[in-house]
């Protein structure tokens, strides 16, 4: 390919509305551009990528035994209202009447969809274990797109669902996804984790992600610096720790005024008090309840873990209105003491607790010296709240670190919670009728590059890998005017070609200076540079942009050399 054929714009600047290194180099290289918010037109260059990691995919998946198919974008609301599912996704989810009036959804997954397919086409036992996957276009209605194609409204998605007849057998299929998903992040060039996960609104009873570490990732990992301990932090476990005790002299909590002051941080500095003396309540709705929870004021409540333990789907921190009518107090003051008519969630490390600081349910007042066995009727201890850098591994007691990361894979134990809500069952070998076991997979294969790109790049640049990369060498003649230095890349290319490698011939017309920063930038891993400075030496260079490293070669065993190095090339 000549680049005065191809559409590769790339830009000397960065874009104003991008934020991370992947956002910016997709745009500077010419991988992609915006059509609207969280919308994007892959160019010819960027699309090149995408087919490579589409092929990665589909080699490891089909080596499973994993079966393609393709699945509709549209789906009948009706499927998501079975599910249980259509209320859940709110206004994350694009619906539109058609012309008859009926409700449609633009697929965000396809749970729903696949199951009724089976549902109506498998029915015995010997027609599993079964395995479909599909790649296609997703679409969810952002509330924030951010970050380019890393939090976009229509992205492109692998996903996969393996039927079988037992939980024996869907560890089995499980585990063969998870092999696959590591051959495929690994293929793909990234640095991955995968990571013990919460199930979600996805439902089911077990799940790992594959995180790509990056500064500019929205999700957060929790990893031992000893074992090998990794979860999500949504899912990370908290070892109990030692219950702080303040004061042991109250025979009673007191009231103290603390006027127009609201926040723990505001309420710890007035009272001249470390922040872990206060309570902090919290009142959420769940399954139309209010149900309020009580965590340390240093800690942050771990919504994920509050919901798995209230066993809900639907869960909504309480407005000022419920705040009022609960607590019969302002925002900003609730406390555990006298609360009645609301169950009372407080988390490990406050039992036991003493000579405590809470909110006093009513306007610029606070209680210090609450023993929170003697003064607050606690419905359930549990671990409600986020691990912090001070916590202990759950596993080995060690300490753990916590960093940022991207998403790229998710894994899901389904179990039947599909299955149930849409009917799909089979006949076992006695004639007997059971609900399918259902597994999920997917994989964001748009956030794949992104997450490339945030480990893959310097100052001037992306560095691709040989197997994703758009082409494997660049060609550069300095001086297309030089009649000499043409016929040498026009036989050094033609050489390439016809040895099956992708090779960019940068034919432009423009000072060398630009066509190295655009080289660099573009990052395809050989560049493959003709001078007349070398070439009346009969040499010419060759530059390896992943570690910058130069090597002169005979013109007239360039083809050679060039093949002997990108076979060493990762």
């Amino acid at each position: 390919m000549r680049w005065s054929k191809i559409l590769l714009p790339t830009l000397k600047e960065v874009p104003a509305d991008a934020e991370a290194i992947s956002h910016i180099l997709m745009i500077r290289a010419g991988l992609i551009r915006k059509l609207t918010s969280g919308v994007y037109s892959y160019l010819p260059f960027g699309l090149k990528v995408l087919t490579k990691i589409e092929k990665i995919i589909k080699e490891e998946m089909n080596s499973k035994g994993a079966q393609e198919l393709l699945l509709p974008a549209i789906q009948p609301c009706e499927l998501w209202q079975k599910s249980g599912r259509f209320e859940a996704l709110g206004e994350d989810m694009i619906t539109f009447r058609d012309r008859h009036k009926k409700l449609n959804v633009l697929g965000p997954t396809h749970e729903e969809v696949i199951t009724a397919l089976v549902k109506n086409e498998v029915n015995s036992y010997r027609q599993l274990p079964l395995i479909l996957y599909q790649i296609q276009t997703k679409f969810r209605d952002e509330a924030r797109p951010r970050f380019g194609v890393m939090r976009s409204r229509e992205f492109i998605m692998k996903d996969a669902y393996s039927f079988d007849c037992d939980t024996q057998g869907l560890d089995v299929s499980y585990d063969k996804i998870y092999e696959a998903y590591c051959r495929i992040f690994k293929r793909c060039g990234l640095n991955f984790i995968p990571v013990e996960a919460d199930t979600g609104i996805m439902g089911g009873d077990a799940s790992h992600e594959f995180m790509v570490l990056a500064d500019s990732g929205e999700d957060k990992i929790v990893k031992c610096k000893k074992c090998e301990y990794a979860a999500s932090l949504d899912k990370a476990e908290i070892l109990k720790i030692d219950t702080l005790k303040y004061a042991d002299d109250f025979q009673e909590y007191e009231e103290v005024k603390t006027p127009n002051v609201r926040t723990v941080e505001d309420v710890a500095d007035f009272l001249k008090k470390d922040i872990k003396q206060l309570v902090k309540t919290i009142l959420y709705i769940a399954d139309q309840k209010p149900v309020a929870v009580l965590v340390r004021g240093d800690h942050e409540v771990n919504e994920s873990k509050l919901a798995r333990i209230l066993k809900t789907s639907h869960l909504e921190m309480a407005g000022q209105e419920v705040v009022e009518k609960v607590t019969k107090g302002p925002l900003g003051f609730s406390g555990p003491v006298g609360l009645i008519g609301v169950d009372l969630y407080g988390d490990y490390s406050l039992q036991g607790v003493k000579g405590i600081i809470v909110g006093a349910n009513k306007a610029d007042a606070h209680f210090i010296g609450v023993d929170i066995d003697r003064d607050v009727k606690v419905s359930q201890w549990a671990d409600i709240r986020n691990i912090t850098a001070d916590d202990k591994c759950p596993c080995c007691g060690q300490g753990i670190d916590i960093q940022q990361a991207i998403e790229v894979g998710h894994v899901f134990k389904l179990g039947t919670k599909y299955t149930k809500s849409l009917g799909a069952a089979y006949l076992d070998v006695q004639g007997k009728s059971n609900l399918i076991i259902m597994g999920c997979y997917g994989i964001g294969v748009t956030r794949i590059i992104a997450a490339y790109l945030e480990q893959n790049n310097d100052d001037f640049g992306i560095i691709w890998s040989k197997e994703i990369s758009p082409f494997q060498a660049l060609i550069m003649p300095l001086n297309t005017d030089n009649q000499e230095i043409m016929k040498e890349a026009e036989d050094i290319y033609k050489l390439l070609v016809d040895e099956n490698i992708e090779v960019l011939f940068d034919d432009r017309d423009i000072r060398a200076g630009m066509k190295f920063k655009d080289a660099d930038l573009i990052g395809i891993p050989m560049q493959v540079i003709i001078g007349e400075k070398n070439l009346a030496q009969g040499i010419i260079e060759i530059k390896l942009r992943k570690t910058g490293r130069r090597l002169k070669v005979e013109s007239a065993k360039a083809a050679q050399e060039i093949l002997k190095l990108l076979d060493d090339l990762q």
